[in-house]
């Protein structure tokens, strides 16, 4: 069992099989061919995606104190186009005690020379209120046993009222942990975006107010498990919101970097997001919801109707610094999956593009566009959900530097639920008239105030529409949070945080 690579006869089930075991594989080969199969078959397992090695047979208790014969590898399993994961196990028979006591070394042993980012403690916090009350179900059901199984200490918290999880990391003392779990939805994974980021600034002496400043990157990692009513930030990382499939996820320790968007008004931070920021629409949506928190989740859906009808456009305008030479666009047909090159090589080419500017002595180029908006969204990542495969915007990249800017301009209701329809259809949603889509490092909007023919204007439409009220201004919508203000300024930080995910596997291929 001194060699680089390892192979031995044993037995799965009473059948004879070609075990072998490689830098990063672990496959074995059925001796005897079926009459139906032209080459015998052979299943191969990455060594970074073994949960756990275990002497002994993972589906009964092995009685008696006699050492065992058996050993069990229990394993990621996925079909071939699916994003769903699950555990697997499959139990090996050897000629003799020592023989598998020894796979059982070396396996371990490889698992532990490629497993140097695996998570070995992890700070847990359950919502109990989110997603219907189902989080603590899924975590104590499905969950937990992952956990231990993988031999994982886990110290769980169950929040008890809003930024409790939030407040703790603030607080606490984390240098013993690896990573920060929440068992929840968006909104719980904000509050762990919010504790992290600004835990880490304070560590390392950072000022948040400063719209200019360098902000200082998170070390720790944040697991997702979905259990929300909403969990778009799994599903555009991961690809599906399944619990097992995070949970296994975060055991094997995959790291996906991601950017991070900080709004800012008159000066002061207001909030982090890494999904969506609207205004307009998605704001208004969002205000309406709160008069209906009565009604549950189809508050959204109600809400979102009686906008559609309202039609409501805001005046202002819009500045943005365009993102510096990149290998993508938000028209062109890519799309950010593991192992994107766009991102992995984006922090040379954000490097070099600095210098560039710097050797040169140019200051940014704003770009402004002054108009009537019925949205205006900046997006970090596509925001793709169940209920829209391809998201705001399909090929935004998850860590890349830049998000994209989409800018919808006053139209008639059809065209906009045209606009709106095509985020479910997955035809090109940007290839409307009234439609423009930027990929941007930087955003500035200021609204235009009215003169008093425009709110004479306005004030007539308020007693002839039927969906109520019209306003001077809109509300911000960040990752489903209300922003009160309407003068806003919005900066992309490169790669601030880092979740256990691999982004979303391609399965087009399979």
């Amino acid at each position: 069992m001194e060699k680089e690579n390892l192979m031995c006869l044993l037995r799965i089930k009473g059948t004879e099989v070609s075990l072998v075991l490689e830098q990063s594989v672990l496959s074995w080969t059925f001796n005897k061919r079926r009459a139906y199969r032209k080459k015998s078959l052979t299943v191969a397992i990455p060594v970074n995606e073994i949960v756990t090695v275990r002497l002994g047979d993972g589906k009964q208790q092995t009685k008696g104190v006699a050492p065992s014969t058996q050993f069990t590898v229990y394993h990621v399993s996925r079909k071939s186009s699916s994003k769903r994961w699950s555990l697997q196990m499959v139990t090996f028979t050897a000629p003799d005690a020592q023989v598998a006591h020894s796979w059982v070394q070396a396996i371990q042993k490889k698992m532990f020379e490629t497993g140097h980012t695996r998570p070995r403690k992890l700070l847990v916090f359950i919502n109990p209120y989110g997603g219907r009350g189902k989080a603590s179900r899924i975590y104590y059901s499905e969950i937990s046993f992952l956990f231990q199984l993988a031999g994982i200490e886990t110290d769980v918290i169950e929040t008890t009222r809003a930024n409790h999880a939030r407040d703790y990391i603030l607080e606490a003392d984390l240098q013993t942990y690896d990573g920060v779990v929440c068992v929840g939805g968006d909104g719980m994974f904000s509050e762990l975006l919010h504790g992290l980021v600004k835990r880490t600034q304070s560590d390392s002496g950072v000022c948040e107010d400063k719209e200019n400043a360098m902000l200082t990157p998170c070390s720790l990692r944040i697991g997702i498990i979905p259990a929300g009513s909403t969990d778009c930030v799994c599903f555009a990382t991961v690809g599906i919101n399944d619990p097992v499939t995070s949970a296994l996820h975060i055991i094997i320790g995959d790291t996906q970097p991601m950017d991070v968007c900080a709004s800012y008004n008159d000066g002061q931070l207001m909030k982090y997001s890494v999904s969506l920021i609207g205004y307009g629409f998605f704001g208004d949506v969002l205000r309406e919801s709160e008069n209906l928190r009565w009604v549950g989740p189809i508050r959204y859906d109600l809400a979102g109707i009686k906008m559609v009808f309202s039609n409501q456009s805001y005046r202002g305008t819009v500045e943005y610094l365009e993102a510096y030479e990149s290998n993508s666009s938000p028209r062109d047909n890519t799309r950010c999956r593991t192992g994107c090159l766009v991102c992995s090589e984006s922090s040379e080419r954000l490097r070099e593009a600095a210098e560039e500017c710097q050797a040169d002595c140019q200051s940014d180029t704003w770009k402004k566009v002054t108009g009537s908006f019925l949205a205006i969204n900046i997006t970090g990542m596509s925001s793709a959900c169940p209920k829209s495969q391809d998201g705001l915007s399909p090929t935004a990249h998850l860590a890349d530097g830049t998000a994209d800017l989409i800018l919808v301009q006053e139209s008639s209701t059809m065209q906009f639920l045209r606009h709106l329809n095509r985020h479910t259809n997955r035809k090109d949603q940007f290839a409307l008239p009234n439609v423009e889509v930027h990929r941007i490092r930087a955003m500035r909007f200021t609204p235009e105030e009215f003169d008093e023919e425009e709110a004479i204007r306005r004030q007539k439409r308020f007693f002839g529409c039927p969906c109520g009220r019209t306003s001077e201004t809109s509300i911000w919508n960040c990752d489903g949070e209300i922003l009160n203000c309407a003068e806003l300024s919005v900066r992309v930080h490169h790669q601030l945080i880092q979740l256990f995910a691999r982004g979303i596997e391609d399965t087009s291929r399979s």
